[in-house]
């Protein structure tokens, strides 16, 4: 049977929407849609970078939670009201994906609150021990 484990970043979303930050199956880690929150103080910047920053550092912990990393990710997911917002991302992007390269999309939806500018997921891969 393959393992299955939730983890929980503490996000008061999660309890109310009944999901998991990020689920381990198997070799396989899904992170969920994550956003600019700083779910320790439920506060959210206004600027797209500084929210694209917040939420690699909210996914890079989930990760390590579930013994992975950020160099394990496999594919990325951006998600942005504004596509304009897109190319102030670049640098924050580069600087945690650019040795990596992992398959990614950039798609413009709509988000749940108006002040998320930026919602990013994640999948990785365990490495074998």
């Amino acid at each position: 049977m393959t393992e299955r484990r939730a983890i929980f970043s503490g996000s008061v979303f999660e309890e109310r929407f009944g999901y998991a930050r990020a689920v381990v199956d198997g070799d396989r880690v899904h992170v969920s849609g994550t956003t600019g929150f700083d779910y320790a103080t439920m506060t959210i910047s206004d600027d797209v970078a500084a929210q694209a920053e917040q939420c690699l550092q909210t996914i890079a912990a989930a990760l390590a939670e579930a013994g992975a990393s950020i160099a394990d990710v496999v594919r990325v997911r951006y998600l942005l009201p504004d596509g304009a917002d897109f190319e102030a991302c670049a640098p924050v992007l580069s600087r945690w994906f650019g040795d990596v390269r992992p398959a990614a999309t950039m798609m413009v939806v709509g988000l749940l609150d108006p002040r998320m500018k930026i919602e990013i997921e994640a999948e990785a891969r365990l490495q074998k021990e």
